[in-house]
């Protein structure tokens, strides 16, 4: 088939890690457009994907204003900045494969879908790049041939990690509400979504707690004293949140990629150690203007009466996330890696690993087939490629009011934490 022809909006983290599918498979998908405001970033995917100047924009309205030139685009912006593009592209007839969470307000995500749809002859996914990971498929598949039998309830735990929550939720760019969104909604919009897609049913009702109870000024160590940022602490040498040995020690392993290349775009030590002294990554993570908890418990009870507990924790190792599945015949437990099948009626345990192949074969083939997260990047690349080739909407794991539906479960369960009460997600739909 021909090569899909995509434009980029954003050329940050996610932005790039897309595009890489392009490198990987150049026979399915090309970059043809790229917006992005600022110029190192920019620049750095013009040249890698040899984009012609005349399909480089700083603004993502330069290009909406043009003649439709590309078969789908991908918006990667900040999360409050997706609806106007979302809208303005679906409106000029373009496929859209849109960065999570849709919005950071309910209003904002049903204009989204409303619009998706009433354009109607679009692909239109949303980047639930759990669903896509051969780990979760291999869940799914075993789930749905029932070999735990019915689902009873799930236990589902993400692990932050104390380093990633200080850099993307304390120090980042995910750490205000105001300026971003709520945590929930920002990281673990994936985690209630994938409980959707495994239980297979809509969620109906939700309770939540949670709160920012570490990174916060109360909680500053006494021998730290005053010091705002960890180049200037006393005690930074004892905290588990140096700035200085955490960004430190990536550059000096030649670890140029995440989360050092989002800190500054000079990679020497000189210019990391500026970053530290003058930008937002060197701040004190008992400093910062984040507002975003960084514990919450999340109880959900599905159509069919299953029902599951959501964990996103920041005060852990980093590692993948575990999650346990109780069957009327069975037990699943996973752990993003390998999977193991407990079945009452023999007491025989099974174990599934959904990499092995893969990796074996990106070993011999000297390159990495499947991307981020898991898989989960090049796989919903694979998918959406597929579907816009294909024209089958099908082909997309999420469609537009599944999505909306899993969103809404979102801001039920934060309403549910902020007002303390059950919420049922049919309130958000009034």
């Amino acid at each position: 088939m021909k090569p899909v022809e995509l434009l980029v909006i954003g050329a940050g983290s996610r932005g790039n890690s897309y595009s890489r599918y392009t490198q990987a498979y150049p026979e399915r998908a090309r970059v043809v457009g790229l917006a992005e405001p600022r110029d190192h970033y920019r620049e750095r995917l013009v040249r890698e994907y040899e984009i012609a100047p005349e399909r480089v924009f700083t603004d993502w309205r330069q290009a909406v204003e043009l003649p439709k030139f590309a078969d789908a685009v991908i918006i990667t912006t900040q999360d409050a900045q997706h609806m106007e593009p979302a809208v303005a592209f679906a409106q000029k007839g373009y496929d859209i494969l849109l960065e999570k969470p849709m919005a950071p307000d309910v209003e904002s995500c049903r204009t989204i879908v409303e619009t998706a749809e009433a354009v109607g002859d679009i692909i239109f996914a949303v980047c639930h790049v759990m669903r896509y990971t051969p780990y979760t498929k291999q869940v799914k598949k075993l789930v749905d041939a029932g070999v735990i039998g019915d689902i009873v309830s799930i236990q589902h735990l993400e692990p932050v990690g104390y380093w990633h929550h200080a850099h993307s939720f304390t120090r980042g760019n995910w750490r205000n509400e105001a300026e971003s969104s709520f945590m929930l909604l920002a990281k673990s919009c994936h985690d209630i979504d994938w409980l959707r897609h495994i239980i297979g049913q809509p969620c109906v009702q939700v309770s939540s707690f949670g709160s920012l109870k570490q990174f916060r000024k109360e909680s500053k160590p006494s021998e730290a004293g005053e010091a705002k940022r960890c180049l200037d602490c006393a005690y930074e040498e004892q905290c588990a949140f140096s700035a200085k040995r955490f960004y430190l020690k990536a550059l000096r392993a030649k670890k140029f990629s995440w989360p050092l290349d989002v800190i500054t775009t000079d990679l020497s030590e000189e210019g990391v150690i500026d970053a530290l002294r003058n930008g937002p990554y060197g701040r004190c993570v008992y400093e910062c203007d984040n507002d975003v908890v960084d514990h919450q418990v999340v109880n959900l009870l599905y159509e069919n009466g299953a029902t599951a507990v959501f964990t996103m924790i920041a005060q852990t190792e980093q590692r993948d996330r575990e999650t346990i599945i109780f069957g009327t015949k069975g037990e699943l437990r996973g752990n993003g890696r390998e999977i193991v099948v407990y079945d009452f009626l023999t007491e025989q345990k099974t174990t599934y690993e959904p990499y092995k192949e893969l990796e074996e074969a990106a070993k011999k083939a000297n390159k990495n087939p499947h991307g981020g997260h898991g898989g989960g990047d090049f796989g919903i690349m694979d998918h959406f490629i597929e579907a816009v080739a294909q024209r089958d909407p099908r082909l997309v794991l999420s469609g537009p009011q599944e999505t909306l539906e899993s969103h809404l479960t979102v801001f039920a369960a934060e309403q549910a934490r902020r007002e303390n009460r059950i919420v049922a997600v049919k309130e958000l739909y009034a």
